[in-house]
Formats: structure tokens, C-alpha cells, sequence
């Protein structure tokens, strides 16, 4: 009785996890660019009392099962899912939107480039492209001050048509990074993440080339959150921290019974 009093702990836990994860999923449900997190659980090791394949007593045979008691469930990680958010149209010429695979690279005050899918732009005083935060697009693009029209094709080539000019000039590229695994990125808020030894080194192209997503401006892709389904995890979590919780009761019920009991 005392190991289930532990082994339903455990449950109560991992639960209360996976609610703060599905919470914040929920929170972010406007977030630009935001991917949800889904928890994982693994169960924990086991007690054996008797090993399967154990020589029998009284036969002398092998039994074909043997006996073991799950001490209870942990969690083991938190992946992040990285499918496709709807587009909105923003009527923003510096927004941008990926269609398909690849990050926006940025850069810190540090220097260090971090990587999002959030393509909400706009130019500082001197022209260049950064986000909301203030973090410059990389590699850096400048629009000039005089330019009346911005163009951002599909392939990431920008371009701009100066005032009193008829041909546009093109200012330089849109340039996205990939990873072999996305979910090894780690994130650090304001939509960013940043590469770990899971994830891999960044691997740098064009958008449209193999592998590459292609770019839409005048789009923000919004989040990837599915309200209907995080309310449905919601509800489960919820069932069966409730579960667990009946399972500390009956456990407190019975050593309660055990000790009321007289020679």
C-alpha cells in the first residue's frame, strides 16, 4: 500500500506537467510563428519479484511470465511539433510568411544568431529590416529611405522601386536555415530558438531550393495550436490527475484499515 501511495505521486506529477505544458500551448494560441509542445512519459523501472523465465519449485519447468510492479510514470521530455500554422494577411509589406520547412535568422546584441518562424519585420531608421524586439535581420537587408514599392518574391529576392525610378533594385536575399531535427532546437522565448548538439548545426539556403520552404509576403503565419485538441488533452490530463488522486485516497483508506486492526 505504501508503494501505490508513491507510484500515484508520481502519476499526480507528471500530470500537473503536462497541464502547465498544455497551458502555455493555450496561451499562445496568438502567438506568431508559436509551435505547441506535447510532453513525453516513460515509465519508471520496476520491482521484480519474480523474473519471467524462472525455474518452477514445484515442476521444475520455466514459467512463462514472471511477476513485476511498475513503480510509477516520469516525464522525459517536452517536443516541440513544428506543423504548418495557418497564414493571415497583414497588408504589411515586410511581413513574411514561410510556406513549408526553414527558419528566419537573426541576430542578437550579442551576436549570436537565433532562429524563428515569426516573419512580422519592419525597418529601423536606417532602413534595415529587424522584428518587433529590435533584432536585425541576417544577413542584413537595408531599404532605402526614398524606395515607394517593396518586393519580396518566393525564392527571397528582395527588391525596391525607388521614387522617381522605373526598374527596381534589388537590395540582396532572404536567406533560411534548416535543421535535420527541429525538435532538438531549443527555445528561448520571444519566438526564438536556438541550435543544440540534438538539433544540429544550422543548414543555411534559399527558400525554394530542396529542402526550403518558399516565402509570402504580405503573411503571418499565426500559431500551430489547435484549441478543440488542446482542450481535449486538457480534459484528459485533468481525468487522470484525478485518477491518481482516488488512488492516494483508497491507498490512505486501507493502511487506515490496516491499522485499525485488533489481536
Amino acid at each position: 500500500m505504501i508503494r501505490s501511495l508513491y507510484t500515484s505521486a508520481t502519476g499526480m506529477s507528471a500530470q500537473q506537467l503536462n497541464v502547465d505544458v498544455i497551458a502555455n500551448n493555450l496561451a499562445n494560441v496568438n502567438t506568431t510563428g508559436f509551435r505547441r509542445s506535447r510532453v513525453e512519459f516513460q515509465d519508471l523501472f520496476y520491482q521484480t519479484l519474480r523474473a519471467p523465465g524462472a525455474p518452477s519449485v514445484l515442476l521444475g519447468t520455466e514459467v512463462p511470465m514472471g511477476l513485476q510492479v511498475g513503480l510509477g510514470v516520469r516525464p522525459v521530455g517536452t517536443s516541440k511539433i513544428f506543423l504548418q500554422g495557418t497564414f493571415e494577411k497583414s497588408n504589411n509589406p515586410f511581413d513574411i510568411a514561410i510556406e513549408g520547412n526553414g527558419f528566419f535568422q537573426v541576430q542578437k546584441p550579442n551576436g549570436e544568431i537565433a532562429y524563428t518562424r515569426a516573419g512580422s519585420f519592419s525597418p529601423d531608421s536606417q532602413g534595415r529590416l529587424m522584428t518587433p524586439d529590435g533584432l536585425l535581420l541576417s544577413p542584413e537587408l537595408a531599404v532605402p529611405s526614398d524606395a515607394v514599392q517593396v518586393s519580396i518574391e518566393k525564392d527571397g529576392t528582395v527588391s525596391a522601386l525607388i521614387d522617381g525610378e522605373i526598374t527596381p533594385v534589388e537590395l540582396g536575399t532572404v536567406e533560411l536555415a534548416r535543421f535535420v531535427n527541429p525538435g532538438g532546437l531549443q527555445s528561448v522565448g520571444d519566438n526564438l530558438f536556438l541550435p543544440t548538439a540534438a538539433s544540429g548545426e544550422p543548414i543555411v539556403g534559399i527558400p525554394g531550393e530542396e529542402g526550403f520552404g518558399q516565402l509570402s509576403q504580405g503573411f503571418l503565419e499565426s500559431s500551430n495550436v489547435n484549441t478543440v485538441e488542446e482542450l481535449v488533452h486538457m480534459i484528459l490530463a485533468q481525468r487522470a490527475y484525478e485518477l491518481n488522486s482516488r488512488v492516494v485516497q483508497a491507498s490512505d483508506e486501507m493502511l487506515q484499515t490496516a491499522n485499525g486492526l485488533k489481536r
